[in-house]
C-alpha cells in the first residue's frame, strides 16, 4: 500500500520537471526571436543611415550681386561634365604659373597649398619632393636668404592632340628674382608644357575655394627660353 502513494509522488514529480522543462523552453524561444527582431532593427537603422549619409554633407556655394542692379543669386555648382571656355582655361593656366612659380617666404605655405589644390596625384608627389627641406633645390632653401621671385605671364599658347583632343598648353612667363635687400630685379624667361583636365571638383571646402572647377595639372615641364640677342643700336 505504501508503494502506490510514492508512485503517485514520482509521477507528479516527473509531471512537474516536464512542465519546467517546457516552460524554460518556451522562455528561450522568446528570447532568441526578441533578440532576433532587436538584431534585424539595429540592422535596418544601419541601413538607413547609409542611405541617408550622401544627405548629410555640405555644399558650398557662391551668392552673386549684380553691380548694376543689385539683383541676387546663387551660382550654379560646377559638377565636372559642361563644356569648359578657353577663356576660364586660360585664367586657371595663368593663375597656376603666377602661384606655383613665384616664392616670397611670407606667402610660401599658403601657397604650396594653393597650388597642391590644382594637381593630380601624380604632380603632387612631384612637387612635394621639391619643396622637401631636404632637396637642396626647394625654394625653401634656394631663397633662405630673404630673396624673392615674382612671375608676370606673357602668352598661353593651346595645342590639339592628333586625336582631337585638346588637353596641351604652353605658357611663356618671366621671373623676376631680387635679392634681399635689393632694388634690381634678375630677369629671366621661362616657358612651360602643361598637360591639364577638368574633373570632377573636390568636395573638401578648402580645395573648392581654390579651385570650384576642379582644374588639374597632370603633367609639367618647365625650362628657360632662350631670347634672341638685342639688335645693336650702334652705327
Amino acid at each position: 500500500m505504501a508503494s502506490e502513494p510514492l508512485a503517485a509522488y514520482f509521477e507528479e514529480a516527473a509531471t512537474w520537471d516536464a512542465d519546467r522543462y517546457l516552460q524554460a523552453a518556451r522562455s528561450a524561444r522568446r528570447a532568441w526571436l526578441v533578440a532576433g527582431a532587436a538584431a534585424a532593427c539595429a540592422l535596418m537603422s544601419t541601413l538607413a543611415l547609409a542611405l541617408l549619409m550622401p544627405l548629410k554633407r555640405v555644399e558650398p556655394f557662391l551668392v552673386r550681386v549684380d553691380g548694376s542692379t543689385g539683383v541676387v543669386d546663387v551660382v550654379p555648382v560646377y559638377n565636372g561634365t559642361a563644356g569648359i571656355e578657353a577663356t576660364v582655361t586660360r585664367y586657371f593656366l595663368t593663375h597656376y604659373v603666377t602661384v606655383c612659380e613665384r616664392f616670397n617666404f611670407a606667402t610660401a605655405e599658403s601657397d604650396y597649398e594653393e597650388c597642391g589644390a590644382f594637381h593630380a596625384a601624380q604632380r603632387n608627389q612631384a612637387w612635394y619632393a621639391l619643396w622637401n627641406p631636404h632637396n637642396p633645390a626647394s625654394p625653401l632653401n634656394v631663397h633662405k636668404d630673404g630673396s624673392t621671385v615674382r612671375v608676370q605671364v606673357q602668352s598661353v599658347s593651346f595645342f590639339q592632340r592628333g586625336n582631337g583632343v585638346s588637353d596641351l598648353a604652353q605658357v611663356r612667363y618671366l621671373k623676376a628674382q631680387r635679392e634681399a635687400g635689393g632694388s634690381d630685379e634678375q630677369v629671366t624667361h621661362w616657358i612651360t608644357t602643361i598637360q591639364y583636365a577638368f574633373v570632377v571638383p573636390s568636395q573638401d571646402p578648402r580645395v573648392r575655394r581654390w579651385n570650384p572647377l576642379g582644374f588639374k595639372v597632370l603633367e609639367l615641364t618647365a625650362e628657360p627660353e632662350v631670347q634672341p640677342p638685342a639688335a645693336d643700336k650702334g652705327g
